[in-house]
């Protein structure tokens, strides 16, 4: 039987580095698919959140949205084949007999769901065709109702779930004093009817009677053999039959492969990861297990070609290196954005919807106007936070009257006053106490690709001039090393006072200082580069740095 493909989720998800927009839209953008749909739409954060985003869901009580790092395929995509495991007891002929059944090549050996190793078809054929010696079924343990079930026997005396400590198997059909002399206390003896045979065994103290062609045992025999709890198995076949079945009444464990030998994978594994092992191991199945140890199912290549891909729908960005990494194997179903058109790309048409205005989360408001949805208070609340976020309430060039109109209605719905929520917000998103410079440098943080040269620009927002000048004295030592541990060509890092609407601009990298001062026409021989009414990274720094990268 096949475990269903587990991982059935549409995520909703943001870029790198998340702002507010980010997470809010995402938030929002899942709750109106899933109305809309139907289908379970769960939202999801590509990073960590900063401070602003986490006073705004403190504020209006919702749950962070869980972390998703990576859209590669995963064995939970993957259709497992699942199979009862068996215990480790079992004969080798049950375990073929269930692999014939079940038209199988490997079952797994379970103990109270755990995993101990795994039977396959190679491994039986091992166990009818090597040659053992006549002491293997003491060896292996091998329980007397594994040898009454093997020869089709029943136990009329003795403990079924005990075993030969020690002693051989053999047959009696020899004189009684060649039987004296090969027979010994412990073995398993396989006879026939002779009462001479039958009481020599009982004197000799053997472990185990096998009677064959269903001959009958004398009461006093019986009493004899109840006594020294010696067992006695009645079978209808011969001899010769018995002693060709009776190892295949060996326990499957004797046989498996155990576990600690075994290559395993967890569900979270990535698929990419696995065909790697796969090439190294020339096995047909492999087994999957949870993070207790518990067997969940089988994956081979095969099945990894029916695999599924993750389905997302992406927001507030459509450029593939601020994307989940890998957003390419992802079946991506949609793209909200209000940034300029970028690198992702798709196998497939997507609904894409891209429009001008200063946040994404304007975008989601009108969607849930158009479809008719209301808006539930704390949605409201999200959405209103996001674009005074985005918009550094309504005074960035990129804020559009719908935004600030926009804002002002769900600001209502929610019962919040905006310039308050916003002092609040900024407030908290400046308060940077306990934050490395590492932490600060990419807590609002896009990366961007021009022709060969690849840049990323951080900002950070405040009302207090103070503020901005502590945040300067800790990131900027850091920046050249943030550049080099992240293979960029040019960090840009703005520290945007949101009174004076004023940035700051702390550059490190070959030429970054002078396409910063190309781009702005700004005078070569000042030693702080201030740009005055630039607060907006996306409408503002980034096109003007692209045109002096072209140049």
């Amino acid at each position: 039987m096949d475990r269903g493909v587990i991982n059935n989720k549409i995520y909703v998800v943001g870029h790198k580095n998340p702002d507010t927009d980010s997470i809010c839209s995402a938030l929002a953008y899942a709750e109106l698919r899933t109305k809309l749909t139907g289908e379970r739409h769960n939202a999801r954060r590509a990073g960590q959140l900063n401070e602003e985003t986490q006073y705004v869901l403190d504020y209006f009580d919702v749950k962070p949205p869980a972390l998703l790092t990576d859209l590669r395929v995963q064995v939970k995509d993957v259709a497992l084949r699942e199979v009862e495991g068996l215990d480790g007891s079992v004969s080798i002929k049950t375990a073929w007999a269930k692999m014939k059944k079940e038209n199988v090549k490997t079952l797994p050996i379970t103990r109270r769901g755990k995993l101990e190793g795994v039977i396959t078809i190679g491994d039986i054929a091992t166990s009818y065709m090597d040659v053992y010696d006549s002491t293997i079924l003491a060896d292996s343990q091998t329980q007397y109702r594994n040898v009454a079930s093997t020869i089709e026997g029943t136990i009329i005396t003795g403990n079924p779930h005990s075993y030969m400590p020690k002693g051989k198997v053999g047959i009696v059909a020899s004189s009684r004093e060649l039987m004296s002399e090969f027979i010994e206390q412990d073995d398993m003896v396989i006879l026939g009817n002779r009462r001479e045979a039958q009481q020599l065994a009982i004197d000799l103290n053997v472990s185990c009677m096998i009677i064959c062609v269903d001959t009958g045992v004398d009461a006093d025999i019986l009493a004899q053999a109840e006594q020294r709890e010696i067992v006695i198995i009645t079978t209808p076949h011969d001899t010769f039959t018995v002693a060709r079945l009776i190892n295949q009444s060996i326990p499957i464990r004797y046989f498996m492969s155990k576990k600690e030998g075994l290559v395993t994978f967890r569900m979270r594994d990535y698929v990419d990861d696995v065909k790697e092992v796969m090439m190294r191991n020339r096995y047909r199945d492999f087994p999957v297990v949870d993070n207790k140890g518990n067997f969940l199912g089988f994956i081979s290549r095969r099945r990894l070609l029916n695999c599924r891909k993750k389905q997302v729908i992406l927001v507030d960005h459509n450029e593939k290196n601020q994307a989940v990494d890998g957003v390419e194997q992802a079946d991506v179903l949609e793209i909200l954005d209000h940034h300029r058109l970028s690198s992702i790309e798709t196998m497939g048409p997507v609904f894409f919807r891209n429009q001008p205005v200063g946040c994404t989360a304007t975008i989601v408001y009108q969607m849930y106007q158009e479809n008719q949805i209301p808006v539930s208070p704390t949605i409201a609340g999200l959405l209103c936070a996001a674009i005074i976020s985005d918009t550094l309430m309504f005074r960035s060039p990129t804020c559009t009257s719908l935004d600030e109109l926009s804002a002002r209605k769900l600001a209502e719905i929610a019962e919040v006053d905006v310039e308050m929520l916003a002092q609040a917000m900024f407030r908290a998103g400046s308060n940077l106490k306990g934050k490395t410079a590492e932490e600060i440098c990419f807590l609002d943080f896009k990366q961007f690709t021009v022709n060969d040269t690849v840049f990323g620009v951080g900002q950070v927002n405040s009302m207090s001039a103070d503020e901005l000048k502590h945040i300067k004295e800790k990131v900027l030592p850091h920046l050249e090393k943030a550049r080099k541990n992240h293979s960029l060509h040019m960090i840009f890092f703005m520290l945007t006072n949101i009174l004076t609407e004023t940035s700051e601009m702390l550059c490190v990298g070959p030429e970054a200082r002078e396409k910063l001062i190309s781009a702005f026409d700004l005078r070569a021989e000042m030693d702080e580069l201030h740009l005055k009414g630039v607060v907006s990274r996306k409408k503002q720094l980034v096109p003007a740095l692209v045109e002096a990268m072209q140049q």
